[in-house]
Protein backbone atom coordinates (compact mmCIF):
# COMPACT_ATOMS: atom_id res chain seq x y z
CA UNK A 1 0.00 0.00 0.00
CA UNK A 2 1.27 3.72 -1.12
CA UNK A 3 2.89 5.04 1.82
CA UNK A 4 0.45 7.94 2.54
CA UNK A 5 2.86 10.67 4.57
CA UNK A 6 3.99 14.02 3.83
CA UNK A 7 1.37 14.15 0.32
CA UNK A 8 -0.49 16.91 2.19
CA UNK A 9 1.16 20.11 1.55
CA UNK A 10 1.33 22.14 5.51
CA UNK A 11 -0.54 24.95 4.35
CA UNK A 12 -3.22 23.68 3.93
CA UNK A 13 -3.73 22.67 7.44
CA UNK A 14 -4.21 24.21 11.19
CA UNK A 15 -4.60 23.30 14.63
CA UNK A 16 -8.05 24.06 16.17
CA UNK A 17 -7.14 23.31 19.87
CA UNK A 18 -4.32 22.61 21.94
CA UNK A 19 -5.58 19.08 22.86
CA UNK A 20 -3.08 16.32 22.40
CA UNK A 21 -3.81 13.75 20.72
CA UNK A 22 -4.54 10.18 21.74
CA UNK A 23 -4.27 7.05 20.97
CA UNK A 24 -7.44 5.83 19.07
CA UNK A 25 -9.09 6.26 15.79
CA UNK A 26 -9.10 9.62 13.25
CA UNK A 27 -12.24 11.14 12.68
CA UNK A 28 -12.75 13.13 9.48
CA UNK A 29 -15.90 14.83 9.83
CA UNK A 30 -17.33 15.66 6.04
CA UNK A 31 -19.39 18.46 5.95
CA UNK A 32 -18.07 20.99 2.27
CA UNK A 33 -16.16 18.84 0.45
CA UNK A 34 -18.35 15.49 0.19
CA UNK A 35 -16.02 13.44 -1.82
CA UNK A 36 -14.48 10.15 -1.43
CA UNK A 37 -11.59 11.15 -4.20
CA UNK A 38 -9.63 14.03 -4.62
CA UNK A 39 -10.03 15.26 -1.00
CA UNK A 40 -6.84 17.03 0.88
CA UNK A 41 -9.43 16.61 4.30
CA UNK A 42 -9.59 12.92 3.58
CA UNK A 43 -5.93 12.07 2.94
CA UNK A 44 -4.73 14.43 5.96
CA UNK A 45 -7.08 12.20 7.96
CA UNK A 46 -5.22 9.04 6.63
CA UNK A 47 -1.80 10.10 6.81
CA UNK A 48 -2.39 10.69 10.98
CA UNK A 49 -3.93 7.93 11.19
CA UNK A 50 -1.14 5.34 9.30
CA UNK A 51 1.79 7.95 11.54
CA UNK A 52 -0.55 6.56 14.43
CA UNK A 53 -0.93 3.16 13.72
CA UNK A 54 -4.89 3.44 13.88
CA UNK A 55 -7.64 3.59 11.00
CA UNK A 56 -9.66 6.78 9.79
CA UNK A 57 -13.96 6.62 10.39
CA UNK A 58 -15.41 9.33 8.07
CA UNK A 59 -18.54 11.08 9.66
CA UNK A 60 -21.50 13.40 8.43
CA UNK A 61 -23.88 15.04 10.38
CA UNK A 62 -26.96 15.76 8.62
CA UNK A 63 -28.55 18.73 10.04
CA UNK A 64 -32.23 19.17 10.10
CA UNK A 65 -32.16 22.73 8.48
CA UNK A 66 -29.59 24.45 7.32
CA UNK A 67 -29.89 28.38 5.87
CA UNK A 68 -33.57 27.56 4.13
CA UNK A 69 -32.37 24.79 1.75
CA UNK A 70 -35.36 22.87 0.84
CA UNK A 71 -36.05 19.51 0.06
CA UNK A 72 -34.15 20.04 -3.59
CA UNK A 73 -30.84 20.61 -1.80
CA UNK A 74 -31.38 17.88 0.57
CA UNK A 75 -32.16 15.55 -1.80
CA UNK A 76 -29.10 16.41 -4.45
CA UNK A 77 -26.97 16.07 -1.23
CA UNK A 78 -28.30 12.89 0.24
CA UNK A 79 -27.75 10.82 -3.31
CA UNK A 80 -24.05 12.31 -3.73
CA UNK A 81 -23.53 10.71 -0.02
CA UNK A 82 -24.87 7.73 -1.10
CA UNK A 83 -21.85 7.42 -3.42
CA UNK A 84 -19.13 8.57 -0.73
CA UNK A 85 -20.66 5.82 0.87
CA UNK A 86 -19.67 3.40 -1.28
CA UNK A 87 -16.59 4.58 -2.63
CA UNK A 88 -15.26 4.88 1.09
CA UNK A 89 -16.30 1.45 1.14
CA UNK A 90 -13.92 0.06 -1.38
CA UNK A 91 -11.18 1.65 0.59
CA UNK A 92 -12.12 -0.05 3.24
CA UNK A 93 -13.06 3.21 5.40
CA UNK A 94 -16.01 3.31 7.77
CA UNK A 95 -19.23 6.16 6.81
CA UNK A 96 -20.96 7.30 10.00
CA UNK A 97 -24.35 9.43 9.10
CA UNK A 98 -25.38 11.50 12.29
CA UNK A 99 -28.93 13.01 12.50
CA UNK A 100 -29.25 16.54 14.50
CA UNK A 101 -26.43 19.34 15.63
CA UNK A 102 -22.96 18.80 14.83
CA UNK A 103 -21.97 20.20 18.70
CA UNK A 104 -23.90 17.59 19.82
CA UNK A 105 -23.69 14.48 18.15
CA UNK A 106 -20.04 14.67 17.12
CA UNK A 107 -18.82 14.79 20.48
CA UNK A 108 -20.72 11.86 21.14
CA UNK A 109 -19.52 9.96 18.82
CA UNK A 110 -16.07 11.00 19.60
CA UNK A 111 -16.21 9.55 22.86
CA UNK A 112 -18.36 6.18 21.54
CA UNK A 113 -15.63 5.40 19.36
CA UNK A 114 -12.95 6.54 21.83
CA UNK A 115 -11.23 8.45 18.84
CA UNK A 116 -8.03 10.58 19.60
CA UNK A 117 -8.00 13.44 16.52
CA UNK A 118 -10.80 14.93 14.57
CA UNK A 119 -10.47 16.15 11.16
CA UNK A 120 -12.64 18.92 10.08
CA UNK A 121 -12.43 21.03 6.74
CA UNK A 122 -12.20 24.67 6.24
CA UNK A 123 -15.05 26.82 5.55
CA UNK A 124 -15.77 30.56 5.88
CA UNK A 125 -19.56 30.65 6.35
CA UNK A 126 -20.96 31.49 10.10
CA UNK A 127 -22.49 28.59 11.01
CA UNK A 128 -20.14 26.29 10.45
CA UNK A 129 -17.41 28.70 11.82
CA UNK A 130 -19.59 28.03 15.08
CA UNK A 131 -20.06 24.62 14.79
CA UNK A 132 -16.17 23.67 15.02
CA UNK A 133 -16.11 26.32 18.00
CA UNK A 134 -18.52 24.47 19.77
CA UNK A 135 -16.77 21.08 19.07
CA UNK A 136 -13.40 22.32 20.17
CA UNK A 137 -15.09 23.31 23.51
CA UNK A 138 -16.96 20.01 23.75
CA UNK A 139 -14.35 17.44 22.86
CA UNK A 140 -10.96 16.60 24.22
CA UNK A 141 -8.79 15.53 21.41
CA UNK A 142 -6.75 16.85 18.78
CA UNK A 143 -8.31 18.82 15.86
CA UNK A 144 -6.91 19.72 12.49
CA UNK A 145 -8.81 22.11 10.04
CA UNK A 146 -8.29 21.17 5.87
CA UNK A 147 -8.66 23.41 3.56
CA UNK A 148 -9.71 21.05 0.75
CA UNK A 149 -11.88 23.32 -1.07
CA UNK A 150 -9.77 26.15 -2.16
CA UNK A 151 -6.91 25.55 -4.56
CA UNK A 152 -5.09 27.74 -2.47
CA UNK A 153 -6.01 27.93 1.13
CA UNK A 154 -7.58 30.89 1.71
CA UNK A 155 -6.24 32.25 4.94
CA UNK A 156 -2.57 31.35 2.91
CA UNK A 157 -3.78 33.52 -0.30
CA UNK A 158 -4.98 36.57 1.68
CA UNK A 159 -4.62 37.52 5.38
CA UNK A 160 -7.37 40.19 4.90
CA UNK A 161 -10.42 41.19 3.34
CA UNK A 162 -9.51 41.73 -0.09
CA UNK A 163 -11.07 44.98 -2.18
CA UNK A 164 -11.38 43.90 -5.19
CA UNK A 165 -10.36 40.80 -7.88
CA UNK A 166 -7.34 42.76 -8.88
CA UNK A 167 -5.85 42.78 -5.64
CA UNK A 168 -6.90 39.11 -5.04
CA UNK A 169 -5.47 38.29 -8.48
CA UNK A 170 -2.03 39.44 -7.82
CA UNK A 171 -1.85 37.39 -4.46
CA UNK A 172 -3.46 34.38 -5.65
CA UNK A 173 -1.23 34.48 -9.00
CA UNK A 174 1.82 34.26 -6.52
CA UNK A 175 0.65 31.50 -4.24
CA UNK A 176 -1.07 29.08 -6.92
CA UNK A 177 2.57 27.70 -8.04
CA UNK A 178 2.71 26.32 -4.54
CA UNK A 179 -0.45 24.26 -5.02
CA UNK A 180 -1.09 23.31 -8.03
CA UNK A 181 0.15 19.50 -7.42
CA UNK A 182 -2.20 16.46 -8.15
CA UNK A 183 -4.03 14.60 -5.66
CA UNK A 184 -2.03 11.39 -4.76
CA UNK A 185 -5.00 9.13 -4.37
CA UNK A 186 -5.00 6.19 -2.09
CA UNK A 187 -5.95 2.22 -2.00
CA UNK A 188 -7.47 3.23 1.18
CA UNK A 189 -6.82 1.84 4.47
CA UNK A 190 -5.98 -1.77 5.54
CA UNK A 191 -6.51 -1.83 9.26
CA UNK A 192 -10.34 -0.85 10.32
CA UNK A 193 -12.82 -2.35 12.00
CA UNK A 194 -15.25 -3.64 9.61
CA UNK A 195 -18.31 -3.91 11.79
CA UNK A 196 -17.75 -0.25 13.08
CA UNK A 197 -20.66 1.13 10.67
CA UNK A 198 -23.94 -0.16 10.06
CA UNK A 199 -24.97 0.66 6.14
CA UNK A 200 -27.22 3.77 5.94
CA UNK A 201 -30.62 3.37 5.36
CA UNK A 202 -30.84 5.91 2.67
CA UNK A 203 -34.73 6.00 2.49
CA UNK A 204 -35.67 6.05 5.54
CA UNK A 205 -33.48 9.05 6.02
CA UNK A 206 -34.74 10.72 3.22
CA UNK A 207 -38.09 9.88 4.20
CA UNK A 208 -38.15 11.48 7.43
CA UNK A 209 -36.17 14.47 6.65
CA UNK A 210 -38.33 17.67 7.66
CA UNK A 211 -37.78 20.15 5.20
CA UNK A 212 -40.26 22.33 2.70
CA UNK A 213 -41.06 19.82 0.04
CA UNK A 214 -42.70 22.58 -1.98
CA UNK A 215 -39.05 22.86 -3.80
CA UNK A 216 -39.12 19.52 -5.50
CA UNK A 217 -35.89 17.63 -6.87
CA UNK A 218 -34.71 18.62 -10.32
CA UNK A 219 -34.15 15.82 -12.65
CA UNK A 220 -31.81 17.14 -15.40
CA UNK A 221 -28.91 17.38 -13.06
CA UNK A 222 -27.20 14.00 -11.81
CA UNK A 223 -26.08 14.15 -8.12
CA UNK A 224 -22.82 12.76 -7.38
CA UNK A 225 -18.87 12.65 -8.43
CA UNK A 226 -19.44 10.07 -11.17
CA UNK A 227 -22.15 12.52 -12.61
CA UNK A 228 -20.21 15.26 -12.06
CA UNK A 229 -17.08 14.57 -13.72
CA UNK A 230 -19.31 13.11 -16.88
CA UNK A 231 -20.98 17.16 -16.75
CA UNK A 232 -17.34 18.15 -16.90
CA UNK A 233 -15.92 15.98 -19.71
CA UNK A 234 -19.49 17.47 -21.72
CA UNK A 235 -18.11 20.93 -20.89
CA UNK A 236 -14.54 20.50 -22.05
CA UNK A 237 -16.37 19.11 -25.45
CA UNK A 238 -18.82 21.37 -25.57
CA UNK A 239 -18.61 24.72 -23.91
CA UNK A 240 -15.11 25.27 -23.61
CA UNK A 241 -14.22 26.47 -26.24
CA UNK A 242 -15.80 30.01 -27.04
CA UNK A 243 -16.30 30.58 -23.51
CA UNK A 244 -14.07 34.21 -22.98
CA UNK A 245 -17.46 35.39 -25.94
CA UNK A 246 -20.19 33.42 -25.24
CA UNK A 247 -20.08 33.48 -21.28
CA UNK A 248 -22.53 36.12 -20.98
CA UNK A 249 -24.99 34.62 -23.35
CA UNK A 250 -27.83 32.68 -21.63
CA UNK A 251 -28.89 31.31 -24.77
CA UNK A 252 -25.13 29.64 -25.45
CA UNK A 253 -23.35 26.67 -24.76
CA UNK A 254 -20.80 28.08 -22.56
CA UNK A 255 -21.89 27.17 -19.34
CA UNK A 256 -20.04 24.46 -17.22
CA UNK A 257 -23.24 23.38 -15.09
CA UNK A 258 -20.28 22.87 -12.04
CA UNK A 259 -21.37 24.70 -9.53
CA UNK A 260 -23.51 22.54 -7.81
CA UNK A 261 -21.14 19.49 -7.30
CA UNK A 262 -18.37 22.63 -6.61
CA UNK A 263 -21.59 23.70 -4.07
CA UNK A 264 -21.51 20.33 -2.17
CA UNK A 265 -17.70 19.36 -2.89
CA UNK A 266 -19.02 16.63 -5.15
CA UNK A 267 -16.42 17.46 -7.64
CA UNK A 268 -12.76 19.26 -6.59
CA UNK A 269 -12.10 22.07 -8.30
CA UNK A 270 -8.39 21.27 -8.53
CA UNK A 271 -9.59 18.57 -10.43
CA UNK A 272 -11.42 20.76 -12.82
CA UNK A 273 -8.67 23.32 -12.78
CA UNK A 274 -6.23 20.41 -14.00
CA UNK A 275 -9.04 19.09 -16.75
CA UNK A 276 -9.41 23.05 -18.08
CA UNK A 277 -5.76 23.26 -18.27
CA UNK A 278 -4.50 20.66 -20.16
CA UNK A 279 -7.98 20.89 -22.73
CA UNK A 280 -6.68 21.71 -26.32
CA UNK A 281 -9.11 24.89 -26.62
CA UNK A 282 -7.53 28.64 -27.23
CA UNK A 283 -6.07 30.16 -24.10
CA UNK A 284 -8.37 32.97 -23.51
CA UNK A 285 -11.34 30.54 -23.05
CA UNK A 286 -9.17 29.03 -20.61
CA UNK A 287 -8.21 32.28 -18.76
CA UNK A 288 -11.87 33.39 -18.83
CA UNK A 289 -13.23 30.28 -17.41
CA UNK A 290 -10.68 29.92 -14.24
CA UNK A 291 -10.92 33.27 -13.31
CA UNK A 292 -14.32 32.61 -12.35
CA UNK A 293 -13.48 29.08 -10.82
CA UNK A 294 -9.90 30.19 -9.33
CA UNK A 295 -10.37 34.13 -8.26
CA UNK A 296 -13.89 35.06 -8.32
CA UNK A 297 -14.78 31.86 -6.26
CA UNK A 298 -11.89 31.75 -4.32
CA UNK A 299 -12.68 35.50 -3.57
CA UNK A 300 -15.84 34.83 -2.35
CA UNK A 301 -14.14 32.66 0.34
CA UNK A 302 -12.35 35.74 1.48
CA UNK A 303 -15.29 37.95 1.95
CA UNK A 304 -17.19 35.47 3.79
CA UNK A 305 -14.23 34.44 6.29
CA UNK A 306 -13.58 38.03 6.87
CA UNK A 307 -16.46 39.71 6.84
CA UNK A 308 -18.74 38.28 9.48
CA UNK A 309 -21.43 40.62 7.35
CA UNK A 310 -21.28 38.72 4.52
CA UNK A 311 -25.56 38.66 4.01
CA UNK A 312 -25.95 42.06 5.81
CA UNK A 313 -25.92 45.48 4.27
CA UNK A 314 -22.79 45.72 6.92
CA UNK A 315 -20.64 43.88 4.91
CA UNK A 316 -20.94 46.82 2.43
CA UNK A 317 -18.11 49.19 1.35
CA UNK A 318 -18.58 52.40 3.18
CA UNK A 319 -18.38 54.30 0.10
CA UNK A 320 -21.35 51.86 -0.87
CA UNK A 321 -23.33 52.10 2.15
CA UNK A 322 -23.13 55.71 2.20
CA UNK A 323 -24.55 55.99 -1.14
CA UNK A 324 -27.47 54.15 -0.85
CA UNK A 325 -28.37 55.61 2.44
CA UNK A 326 -28.49 58.57 0.47
CA UNK A 327 -30.65 57.08 -1.86
CA UNK A 328 -32.98 55.04 0.24
CA UNK A 329 -35.66 57.51 -0.09
CA UNK A 330 -36.15 57.80 -3.95
CA UNK A 331 -39.21 57.07 -5.65
CA UNK A 332 -39.33 53.82 -6.93
CA UNK A 333 -41.27 53.58 -10.65
CA UNK A 334 -42.35 49.58 -8.88
CA UNK A 335 -41.95 47.93 -5.75
CA UNK A 336 -42.82 44.41 -5.45
CA UNK A 337 -43.61 42.27 -2.31
CA UNK A 338 -41.20 39.21 -1.58
CA UNK A 339 -44.14 36.83 -2.63
CA UNK A 340 -44.88 38.93 -6.11
CA UNK A 341 -41.11 38.24 -6.78
CA UNK A 342 -41.64 34.53 -5.81
CA UNK A 343 -43.38 33.72 -8.54
CA UNK A 344 -42.16 35.71 -10.87
CA UNK A 345 -45.24 38.22 -10.93
CA UNK A 346 -43.42 41.63 -12.07
CA UNK A 347 -43.74 43.76 -15.39
CA UNK A 348 -40.23 42.71 -16.51
CA UNK A 349 -40.35 39.45 -18.71
CA UNK A 350 -36.55 39.23 -18.25
CA UNK A 351 -36.59 38.64 -14.85
CA UNK A 352 -40.12 36.38 -14.46
CA UNK A 353 -38.01 34.19 -16.96
CA UNK A 354 -34.71 34.01 -14.93
CA UNK A 355 -36.86 33.31 -11.39
CA UNK A 356 -38.88 31.31 -13.36
CA UNK A 357 -35.99 29.25 -14.38
CA UNK A 358 -34.34 28.94 -10.97
CA UNK A 359 -37.54 28.04 -10.05
CA UNK A 360 -37.96 25.05 -12.52
CA UNK A 361 -34.11 24.17 -12.70
CA UNK A 362 -32.29 25.05 -9.30
CA UNK A 363 -30.07 26.92 -11.62
CA UNK A 364 -29.83 30.49 -13.23
CA UNK A 365 -27.21 31.39 -15.90
CA UNK A 366 -24.41 34.00 -13.97
CA UNK A 367 -24.97 37.06 -16.05
CA UNK A 368 -28.56 36.63 -15.67
CA UNK A 369 -28.43 35.96 -11.79
CA UNK A 370 -26.30 39.75 -11.83
CA UNK A 371 -29.42 41.31 -13.29
CA UNK A 372 -31.47 39.74 -11.34
CA UNK A 373 -30.40 40.67 -7.78
CA UNK A 374 -30.26 44.12 -9.28
CA UNK A 375 -33.39 44.55 -10.17
CA UNK A 376 -34.63 43.73 -6.72
CA UNK A 377 -33.24 46.05 -5.61
CA UNK A 378 -34.37 48.56 -7.84
CA UNK A 379 -38.07 47.20 -6.85
CA UNK A 380 -37.62 47.17 -3.17
CA UNK A 381 -37.92 50.11 -0.34
CA UNK A 382 -34.60 49.86 1.10
CA UNK A 383 -31.14 48.22 0.37
CA UNK A 384 -31.36 45.76 3.39
CA UNK A 385 -35.04 44.21 2.25
CA UNK A 386 -33.24 44.00 -1.46
CA UNK A 387 -30.63 42.32 0.30
CA UNK A 388 -32.44 39.93 2.77
CA UNK A 389 -35.16 38.95 -0.19
CA UNK A 390 -32.20 38.08 -2.79
CA UNK A 391 -30.75 35.73 -0.18
CA UNK A 392 -33.74 34.09 0.65
CA UNK A 393 -34.79 33.15 -2.82
CA UNK A 394 -31.43 32.05 -3.75
CA UNK A 395 -30.74 29.62 -0.42
CA UNK A 396 -34.45 28.65 -1.19
CA UNK A 397 -34.35 27.40 -4.82
CA UNK A 398 -30.54 27.58 -6.32
CA UNK A 399 -29.02 23.93 -5.78
CA UNK A 400 -25.85 25.91 -5.28
CA UNK A 401 -27.46 28.61 -3.03
CA UNK A 402 -26.52 28.88 0.95
CA UNK A 403 -22.41 29.13 -0.54
CA UNK A 404 -19.64 32.16 -0.24
CA UNK A 405 -20.22 32.41 -4.29
CA UNK A 406 -24.11 33.00 -3.73
CA UNK A 407 -23.84 35.28 -0.53
CA UNK A 408 -20.55 37.41 -2.17
CA UNK A 409 -22.48 37.63 -6.29
CA UNK A 410 -25.64 39.39 -4.11
CA UNK A 411 -23.63 41.24 -2.00
CA UNK A 412 -21.42 42.85 -5.15
CA UNK A 413 -24.99 43.57 -7.52
CA UNK A 414 -26.68 45.15 -4.36
CA UNK A 415 -23.82 46.74 -2.15
CA UNK A 416 -20.59 46.90 -4.68
CA UNK A 417 -18.58 44.51 -2.93
CA UNK A 418 -15.31 44.35 -5.02
CA UNK A 419 -16.61 47.21 -7.39
CA UNK A 420 -16.05 50.46 -7.44
CA UNK A 421 -18.41 53.57 -7.47
CA UNK A 422 -20.19 54.34 -11.21
CA UNK A 423 -22.16 57.41 -12.13
CA UNK A 424 -24.91 58.56 -9.42
CA UNK A 425 -28.44 57.81 -10.64
CA UNK A 426 -31.64 57.62 -8.46
CA UNK A 427 -31.84 54.31 -6.31
CA UNK A 428 -28.96 52.79 -6.82
CA UNK A 429 -26.52 55.87 -6.25
CA UNK A 430 -22.64 54.68 -7.14
CA UNK A 431 -23.57 51.20 -7.01
CA UNK A 432 -23.59 49.71 -10.62
CA UNK A 433 -26.65 49.40 -12.46
CA UNK A 434 -27.84 47.17 -15.16
CA UNK A 435 -31.01 47.50 -17.79
CA UNK A 436 -33.10 45.60 -19.82
CA UNK A 437 -31.47 47.33 -22.77
CA UNK A 438 -27.95 46.21 -21.81
CA UNK A 439 -29.07 42.77 -21.49
CA UNK A 440 -30.65 43.05 -24.57
CA UNK A 441 -27.41 44.21 -26.55
CA UNK A 442 -25.32 41.10 -25.54
CA UNK A 443 -28.30 38.51 -25.84
CA UNK A 444 -31.17 37.24 -27.58
CA UNK A 445 -34.03 38.12 -24.63
CA UNK A 446 -36.86 36.76 -26.49
CA UNK A 447 -35.41 33.44 -27.60
CA UNK A 448 -34.04 33.39 -23.70
CA UNK A 449 -37.47 34.29 -22.40
CA UNK A 450 -39.19 31.51 -24.97
CA UNK A 451 -36.70 28.66 -24.00
CA UNK A 452 -37.83 29.13 -20.06
CA UNK A 453 -40.62 29.41 -20.33
CA UNK A 454 -41.23 25.85 -22.54
CA UNK A 455 -38.79 24.07 -20.37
Amino acid sequence: MRNLSDQVNPSRVRRLNRSAGKEGPVIYWMSRDQRASSNWALQFALETAERGGTFVVVAFCLAPEFLGAAFRQYHFMIEGLKEVEQSLAEKNIPFYLQAGNPVERLPELIRQLRAGTMVCEFDPLRIRKAWKNGIVKNADVAIYEVDAHNMVPCLEASDRQEYSARTFRKKLGKKLGGFIERYPGSEGQKKAAADLADTVDWNRIESRLEVDRAVPAVEWLKPGTGEGLKTLARFLENGLTGYARQSNNPNGEARSDLSPYLHFGQVSAADVFHEVSLADVPEEDKEAFLEELLVRRELSDNFCFYNSHYDSVKGFPDWAGATLKAHEGDPRPYVYTRSQLESGDTHDELWNAAQLEMLKTGKMHGYIRMYWAKKILEWSRTPARALQTAVYLNDRYELDGRDPNGYTGIAWSIGGVHDRAWKERGVFGKVRYMSYAGCGRKFDIDKYVSRVQNM
